[in-house]
């Protein structure tokens, strides 16, 4: 049995600067409704769409497309803008829970969420303050 190879090298050339954008909107659509997130939506203001901006601007770069954060913030360091929440291995499960359920929402190839599945789970570790 021979496996394909995915058509793309990074997640932004799967996905593209939309289905980022797409990805991270269903991302925070899923954390304001799932209630196994509210410990981390709890963390964030009423009005959530400038955090899908901030969000998106940072997958954007992360994930192979343009340094869009970087750009407009300067440091792209995730955890000083996290420092000041109480982020441990729960917050961190919360969030890779909502961010494999947008990659459902937005019915993710089987091969962009095995190349996503180590780094999204560094990420998620590496902001971890407790």
């Amino acid at each position: 049995m021979t496996t394909q190879s995915p058509t793309f090298s990074t997640p932004y050339q799967a996905l593209g600067e939309q289905g980022i954008r797409e990805l991270t909107n269903a991302f925070y659509d899923i954390m304001e409704s799932l209630p196994e997130a509210a410990g981390i939506r709890a963390m964030h203001q009423d009005d959530l769409t400038p955090m899908k901006e901030r969000l998106a601007e940072y997958l954007i770069g992360w994930m192979g497309g343009p340094p869009v954060y970087a750009q407009k913030y300067g440091s792209v360091c995730m955890t000083k803008p996290h420092a000041g929440f109480a982020i441990g291995e729960s917050e961190r499960d919360q969030w890779l829970l909502c961010m494999d359920r947008a990659l459902d929402a937005i019915d993710a190839e089987p091969a962009l969420r095995e190349m996503l599945k180590e780094p999204m789970f560094g990420i998620a570790d590496m902001i971890r303050n407790r």
